[in-house]
């Protein structure tokens, strides 16, 4: 199976308040599709995300967690009109979901904690920068020491 997409959401503090951040992650290339940070666990940040991510392609499997969001059927719909299949993990088995777990540890740990965001615009800012960092320039030893974005074009 060539394209397998992951999606998930994470809490990001900031000085008051919390954040919550959704990623769609290519398996192969680590490469992010689409991102989006919110206020608000409401649904629809998650269905953008899904939405502008299809725009750039369609995995042939897309993998989340059960989380509420995941298996909607307003979220599983959109997967399955564009031809992919779902796939869910077991409850409780974060390392099923493995390529955006770890995701959300380089994030925290190479840029949210290291500042420590007192705003949601700082940090939007600052995620922003972060993941065209690690898209484009931070180089994966589990990819030959290629970007997820040099592994991700040159397999399309």
């Amino acid at each position: 199976m060539q394209d397998v997409w992951s999606i998930d959401i994470t809490y990001i503090p900031v000085k008051t308040d919390w954040l919550y951040l959704t990623a769609i992650i290519d398996w192969f290339s680590r490469y992010v599709l689409q991102w989006e940070l919110s206020d608000s666990m409401e649904i629809d940040f998650v269905m953008d995300t899904s939405k502008k991510a299809l725009k750039v392609s369609t995995p042939e499997l897309m993998n989340s967690d059960q989380g509420s969001h995941f298996t909607s059927p307003q979220f599983t719909k959109i997967f399955l009109d564009a031809g992919s299949k779902i796939s869910m993990d077991h409850r409780g088995r974060a390392y099923d979901n493995i390529f955006v777990e770890r995701l959300w540890r380089t994030v925290k740990y190479e840029d949210v904690y290291p500042h420590g965001y007192e705003t949601p615009r700082e940090a939007r800012i600052g995620i922003s920068r972060f993941m065209a960092y690690y898209n484009h320039e931070r180089p994966h030893s589990s990819l030959e020491h290629k970007t997820p974005e040099e592994v991700y074009w040159d397999r399309k």
